[in-house]
This record gives C-alpha cells, structure tokens and sequence, in this order.
C-alpha cells in the first residue's frame, strides 16, 4: 500500500538503469481508483507523462522500475479524472461523509498500488490542530464522489462513542 506523498518525487526508472523522471502527482479516475502517476520527464522541459499503474514493474523505498519497452504517453488532461495537485486537483478539497458530516480538509490517499484501489484518506483540521491532535486517516472501501467544491466520502458508520465513522490511527504504509 502506497500514499501519493510517498510517491511524490521518486525517481522512475527502466529496467535497463535509464532515469525516465520523477512522480509528481497521481491521477484518480471517476471510479475512485488511481489509474496513473503523473511522472515529470528528465531534461529542460519537464514534459509531464502519463504512467498506467499496471504497467509499473516495482515499486521501491527510492525508486520505481518499469519495463525498458514501456510507452510513456504524453499527459493530456481528461474531465473523468482527477489529481492531488496538478488538474482538478483534490488536494485540500473539502471531504463530506455521506451523512453530511464535514471530515475535514483532504492531505493524501491511501491506495493499493497494484490495482490502484483507494482505501483511506488523511484528512486535516488545520495546522495547529494537526500539531495538538494529528491528522485523522479515515478508511472507506467504497469510492468518492467528486464535487465542484467538495468530495463526498462513503464512510462507515459506528454505532455510539464519539467517532460517527471508521478512523484509524493510521493505515500501513
């Protein structure tokens, strides 16, 4: 299980050792899933690509390796996805529970990197909030509803004690 901050600048490589670019953002289909890594390109122009995540070999601590044959498509912007930071970005987005319970302000994700499924989400109150008690991870297994100003979050509800929704204290990494 991977997190977009731990992918954030990690080096993609081929298996042949040739340095193709850095991640810099994820790219969230309609469904919830993450269907690609948005990688940065070596060079002067840092052209962005677009890097199905079923195509990425390994996933390491340092470095992702794909395949030297992988084709890396130039990134076009499309209107069923989203991203962390880039286009329609997510990043800081208010996140609702379906009961209309206000989460907080959206951090990271929490995906499977195989399949690309998202399985938790890190929310924030603020920065001195996050200082005094932490930032909460909440776990959903069903996917977001993207909003114009908010993203609506399928939470599991429990019954009595002050959480109203499935939080963990965090998710493995």
């Amino acid at each position: 299980m991977r997190t977009y901050s731990l992918l954030k600048d990690i080096p993609v490589y081929t298996d042949k050792g040739s340095l193709v670019g850095e991640v810099c953002d994820i790219c969230i289909a309609k469904d919830g899933n993450v269907k690609s890594l948005l990688v940065k390109g070596k060079g002067l122009f840092n052209k962005l690509y677009s890097l199905p995540i079923d195509q990425v070999k390994t996933y390491g601590q340092n470095a992702i390796v794909i395949q030297e044959s992988t084709p890396l498509a130039k990134y076009k912007e499309a209107e069923d996805e989203h991203t962390m930071c880039h286009f329609r970005p997510i990043s800081k987005a208010y996140a609702i529970s379906g009961c209309g319970e206000e989460l907080g302000l959206l951090e990271d994700v929490y995906f499977h990197e195989e399949v690309g499924t998202i399985i938790g989400y890190e929310l924030t109150d603020g920065f001195f909030s996050d200082l005094k008690e932490g930032r909460r991870v909440i776990h959903s297994v069903h996917p977001p509803k993207f909003g114009k100003d908010a993203i609506i979050v399928n939470v599991n509800q429990l019954r009595g004690g002050e959480r109203t929704y499935d939080e963990v204290p965090e998710l493995p990494k």
